[in-house]
This record gives structure tokens, C-alpha cells and sequence, in this order.
């Protein structure tokens, strides 16, 4: 086939409005240079996640018709048990709103003060329930994730050996669990290979430490695998998910990515004493066990994303659709994370902006020229979203990867729209010696980046 096109007809659109540079640098200041604090409608091209942007389908938009809203013992419960139950194997499905609902019941029942839990690497709210229940959150990720331009088929690799002498270190009863994130979100939105999996798997039986999936981009994770990994050509997708989750012993998942869903998530697991734990937290800060703060109408649009997710001609064109968008700016030379992701690209801004120093922020710098430029708003995971300030010294600490991420909702934007972005990452590619640094204004000592306030060190021009 020539051209790989959408799997899919629009049938509904929505406006969007043009804005100018001066519009756009006025609004940009009024948010304290935060695009997290950006009126939507002021955003042209909107990359700041893939998590909850999806285009729902006809069937999912039917779905919600059918939700049954009995606050117990719903229909639309068990239809979405069921589904989840095929896919992933586990016996005990507690459905949550989103993604981080389920973390924070997780870790809240399974951490305690001193416990470590590992990860390939953990994301921002992940870390932050981790952190927030007394633990710490150890980042292992395999060492050809740490160099950008350097490509791997799977940099979304944990480093095992480096798991094993983590747990000679701090020994197995410090660690309630180990977690693997498919994709890699924090690392470039890299896949994990089955064989990773399998080892990670086999090293945490051996010592007896429950194994969790961070399963959000599952399909995404499964279809790289069979596209890359030896003998895998030729398994279905829905078949390589399903031996991923059987790998594991418990998940967590938010349906907002993979899920194809505005809302919507849920936590797994075979361990019944472990369960009845975690409802009866579920049931203090989410709702009864048969809705977990969802309503029906969402719980049915889950079950039928969790299916339309694995059709292997939609996982053809939206890797497609994301690697076009890396490829191209790339061709240019502008630096990003090789290979391009399943759902997003990243952008490279220590190597893009190599002038301005980690403690002026360029992912920062990059992620406010994006929208000067054209109104593409897109997030930084580089020093604001994981570096932190030394109590000590006050300087502040970076982490080892500065990236501007780009994420690409499921089936919203047409090829001339990313067409577009591709020339607004251009532009400020040409420009880039101009750019300079920010400074934080206002920072909270926990997940800063989503209210965090900035001030220019250059001329924005």
C-alpha cells in the first residue's frame, strides 16, 4: 500500500481560531508563561497530552446511551469487568476515574514509610503517589534510553541487572512491588520488548515481589513488539497484550490513553485479600466498586475502547501518523528522541538549545516559542516537570533527560494539521540561537509543573 490513511471517517468537527503572535504572547503572559494555564481556545494545534483528547467512536458514543447509572450492581459494570477481565486476565477489576486514582489506592495500601519501589521509569504522577505514601520511586531504565539520538528498537528497556542489585541492596522487604510502564511515557514514550518483560517478570517471582504493569499505552507497547521483536511478526496484537498482562500481577491503567476515552481507569489484580484493601479505599474516596467514580455511560465507553484500541489497521496508522511527525523534522535535523515514540515525539531541547543552561529551563524556553510561533502547545519533561530544588543550596538539580513532549491525540488531527506543526517546529528551529532562558516566579514543592509560574531572560521578540 502507497499511503497509509485513516482508518476512519470524521463525522463531527469541532472550530478551531487562528490567533496572531501578539494574541498569542499577551495570553502566554497572562499564564504566568505556564501553558498548563492556557484557555484552551486559545491553542491552536493542542499536543500538551495524548491522556483524556481522544475522538471517541460511533460505537462508544452508542455505548454511552446504553449506561446503566444504578449507583450498585450496574450493568455497565459488569459489561466493563468483563472486557477487562478478557484483555488482562486479572480476577479483581476495581474500576477508578482516571489513571492516578488508581496509583494513589495502590500505593497507599501496598507502601509504607522506607519501601522502594522500582520502575523502567515512573512518570509525574506516579512518582508522586509513590512519594506521597512514604516510599521512594527508583528510576532503572535501560542505559540506551538515556542517549536521545541513539536508536533502539526498545529504549523503554528496564535495566534488570540493575533491578537485581537493587533488591540486593535494599532487600526484598523494602520493595511492595516493582512497576513496568509500556510505553515508557517518561523515557520518550519508548517501547518495552516482551523479552524485558518476560526478565522482569521471571527476577521478581524468583524473589517473591508482586510484578505491576502501568499499562496506559498497552496496544501502542504490543503493536511495537510485534512490528520489532523476533517472532512476533505473525501474533495478533490482541494476543501479545494479553501475554503481556499474564507476565504481570497486577496493574494499573488509564483508560484516557489506550482506552480511547475522555475519562476513565481502573486497577487489577488476582490477590483477593489485596482487593478488598483497596475497595474499601476506593469506596472512601472514589464510589461503590461497581462504578469507582465513573459513571456508566463512561464505564461502557472503556469496554468498547479497550476493544477498538487492538484493530490492528487504527495501530497501523496512528504509529504511522506519529512517526511521520518525527521523521519529518528530523530530516531537518532538528534533535529529537530516535526513534519516534507510539504516541508522541520528543523533542531533544538540551541539544536543541545547547546555549541555554538546565537551570534556565530550555525545555521551558522551547515549550513557550512553540506557542509564540504558532500556537502548538505542547509540555515540558525535562527540569520543571522531575528536577527538583537542594533544600541545602538552593540550586537546582536536573534530571538526566531535558525533553519537549509532543503528544499526539487518537484520532483528532488530519495530516495537514501535524503538516502544520511540522513547520511551527521548523520555524522555531531556524530561530533557535535567538532563544534563551526562564526563570521559575512561583513553584508548589510538589508536581510543580501544572501551576508554576515563569519569567523570560530573553527578549521573546
Amino acid at each position: 500500500m502507497a499511503e497509509i490513511i485513516e482508518p476512519f471517517r470524521i463525522k463531527v468537527v469541532e472550530p478551531i481560531r487562528v490567533t496572531t503572535r501578539a494574541e498569542r504572547t499577551r495570553h502566554l503572559r497572562d499564564a504566568g508563561f505556564n501553558v498548563f494555564k492556557l484557555r484552551a481556545e486559545d491553542v491552536l494545534i493542542d499536543l500538551l497530552t495524548d491522556s483524556g483528547t481522544s475522538a471517541m467512536s460511533a460505537d462508544q458514543w452508542a455505548a454511552l446511551m446504553r449506561g446503566d447509572e444504578s449507583y450498585a450492581g450496574s450493568r455497565s459494570f459488569f459489561r466493563f469487568r468483563d472486557t477487562v477481565r478478557s484483555l488482562t486476565g486479572f480476577e479483581h477489576i476495581i474500576p477508578t476515574h482516571q489513571g492516578r486514582a488508581a496509583e494513589r489506592i495502590l500505593f497507599a495500601t501496598v507502601c509504607k514509610p522506607g519501601d522502594v519501589v522500582p520502575n523502567n521509569t515512573h512518570f509525574d504522577t506516579t512518582r508522586a503517589n509513590v512519594e506521597a505514601a512514604g516510599a521512594r520511586a527508583v528510576d532503572l531504565p535501560s542505559p540506551t534510553g538515556l542517549v536521545p539520538s541513539q536508536a533502539h528498537p526498545f529504549k523503554g528497556d528496564m535495566a534488570v541487572d540493575a533491578l537485581e542489585a537493587l533488591i540486593q541492596e535494599v532487600g526484598v522487604e523494602r520493595i511492595p512491588l516493582c512497576m513496568l510502564t509500556v510505553t515508557n511515557n517518561t523515557g520518550g514514550g519508548q517501547p518495552v520488548s516482551m523479552a524485558n518483560i518476560e526478565a522482569v517478570s521471571k527476577l521478581c517471582r524468583s524473589h517473591g515481589i508482586p510484578f505491576y504493569l502501568d499499562a496506559c499505552r498497552f496496544a501502542e507497547n504490543a503493536w511495537f513488539i510485534k512490528e520489532r521483536e523476533e517472532g512476533w511478526q505473525d501474533v495478533p496484537v490482541a494476543e501479545i497484550a494479553r501475554r503481556m498482562f499474564r507476565l504481570a500481577d497486577g496493574c494499573t491503567m488509564s483508560a484516557k490513553k489506550d482506552g480511547l476515552t475522555n475519562i476513565g481507569g481502573f486497577l487489577a489484580t488476582n490477590d483477593g485479600q489485596l482487593a478488598r484493601q483497596e475497595e474499601n479505599l476506593l469506596i472512601l474516596t472514589e464510589g461503590f466498586p461497581t462504578y469507582g467514580g465513573l459513571a456508566g455511560r463512561d464505564l461502557e465507553a472503556v469496554a468498547v475502547g479497550l476493544e477498538e484500541v487492538l484493530d490492528e489497521d487504527y495501530l497501523t496508522y496512528r504509529i504511522a501518523s506519529v512517526r511521520y511527525l518525527g521523521e519529518k523534522i528530523a530530516e531537518h535535523g532538528v534533535p529529537i528522541m530516535q526513534p519516534p515514540g507510539g504516541h508522541a515525539v520528543y523533542l531533544d531541547a538540551a541539544a536543541l538549545l545547547p546555549h541555554v543552561p538546565r537551570h534556565e529551563l530550555p525545555g521551558q524556553s522551547l515549550v513557550a516559542e512553540l506557542y509564540l510561533q504558532g500556537g502548538v502547545r505542547g509540555v515540558e519533561v525535562g527540569t520543571v516537570m522531575f528536577g527538583h530544588t537542594d533544600p541545602e543550596t538552593g540550586r537546582e538539580i536536573s534530571p538526566r533527560l531535558e525533553l519537549v513532549r509532543l503528544a499526539v491525540p487518537r484520532r483528532v488531527y488530519t495530516e495537514s494539521q501535524i503538516k502544520y506543526v511540522i513547520d511551527v517546529i521548523l520555524e522555531v528551529w531556524d530561530r533557535r540561537e535567538r532563544i534563551g532562558g526562564f526563570r521559575f516566579v512561583e513553584q508548589e514543592p510538589v508536581l510543580r509543573h501544572f501551576t508554576a509560574s515563569f519569567e523570560p531572560l530573553y527578549d521573546l521578540g
